[in-house]
């Protein structure tokens, strides 16, 4: 069995062509001419909601496929938009809302919302991207993981970013040994830990960014089992029974 990071590189070492070919698929294919075929004679919301398979294609784009049902939601979503603070898709506390409603923002460009590249081909290459990723996943989830890590943890601003997405948090735990209690402390003191390992800045350092990879994907291997020696390699850099203490002692203020 390959290892999750060898599964990992092979897919990423030629992305262009990994993407090329996952969007040659029958099915990819298909959905997608008809996205692109549909999506201009859209013009408003109501539209939009209507019809099923375009909007159902454009919430698997953005990760959202299993809120596709919650049509009253998304609705609120796209109608407020994001120009206000204080809109529904702002106050969400998931960045992938916002994304979608900057993408169909109807709300500042009504019928010629459809007429941008933001709410066609950067939907049809975001939907062959996220069906990589599931694709992935369902033969390893650690590889989804590392993937979505690869793409998304290079646009998070802060801690608290990372805390919010379970996927990115998800890596991170496993990176550094964050024990399962770090949840019942405060927010602040878990972002401190965070920027106590982590410096954010090296989310948005290629090398740096592969290295992080790299270690996950190391220790995923070990705590599903498979042999993985380059685990050996991060020793000095994990969280060793003092830190994991430390961390424990979180939630008592300690």
């Amino acid at each position: 069995m390959d290892t999750t990071f060898a599964t990992y590189k092979s897919l990423t070492r030629n992305m262009t062509r990994t993407l090329a070919l996952k969007a040659a698929e029958p099915t990819v294919a298909l959905e997608t001419k008809h996205f692109l075929a549909t999506i201009p004679k859209i013009k408003t919301v109501d539209a939009f909601l209507k019809n099923t398979r375009a909007f159902t294609y454009a919430m698997n784009a953005f990760g959202l496929g299993d809120m596709a049902y919650a049509k009253g939601y998304m609705r609120k979503v796209l109608t407020e938009g994001i120009t206000d603070k204080k809109s529904f898709a702002n106050r969400l506390n998931d960045e992938r809302f916002v994304a979608f409603a900057k993408a169909f923002d109807f709300d500042s460009y009504g019928p010629l919302t459809t007429t941008r590249a933001a709410a066609r081909q950067d939907v049809a290459d975001a939907y062959v991207r996220q069906t990589l990723e599931v694709d992935a996943g369902a033969e390893n989830e650690g590889v989804r993981l590392a993937l979505y890590f690869e793409r998304e943890a290079p646009k998070v601003k802060s801690a608290y970013g990372l805390l919010a997405d379970p996927a990115l948090w998800k890596v991170l735990k496993t990176v550094y040994g964050f024990p399962p209690a770090m949840a019942s402390a405060a927010i602040e003191k878990q972002a401190a830990a965070v920027t106590q390992r982590l410096d954010l800045s090296d989310l948005q350092d290629p090398t740096k960014l592969d290295r992080l990879v790299r270690r996950f994907t190391a220790r995923w291997d070990a705590d599903q089992g498979l042999n993985a020696p380059v685990l050996a390699l991060f020793n000095n850099n994990g969280v060793g029974s003092g830190m994991g203490m430390a961390l424990l002692n979180l939630r008592y203020g300690g």
